[in-house]
């Protein structure tokens, strides 16, 4: 079935996700000052440091982006599995509704 954790919700019971509670809206960069900080150690940081702070700063970007997809991959098998098992209930309900009709029809 569906699991629900941090910002997804399961909305009515239909568990349709809708498109903004399948974003990750948390961010783990710092706010504020921090960015002030960052700006005074680029400007003041020779090449080199710049760089490294640079590809610090995408492997950081990077890291986060790899866990978002993975989140949503696992949001999107977890709706496959609650499709298909509502698919089959469906499909047996179907069944029924047609095996009953088809004993009460008069000859």
């Amino acid at each position: 079935m569906m699991a629900v954790t941090g910002d997804e919700t399961e909305t009515g019971t239909s568990g349709d996700l809708t498109a903004c509670q399948l974003q990750n809206t948390g961010s783990s960069l710092p706010q504020g000052g921090a960015e002030t900080s960052t700006q005074e150690f680029v400007k003041s940081a020779n090449p080199s440091q710049k760089r490294e702070h640079r590809l610090m700063k995408n492997r950081d970007a990077a890291k986060r982006y790899r866990g978002r997809k993975k989140d949503y991959i696992e949001i999107l098998l977890d709706r496959i599995d609650y499709l298909e098992e509502k698919n089959k209930k469906q499909s047996a309900e179907l069944q029924r509704l047609k095996n009953d009709t088809a004993f009460n029809i008069p000859l």
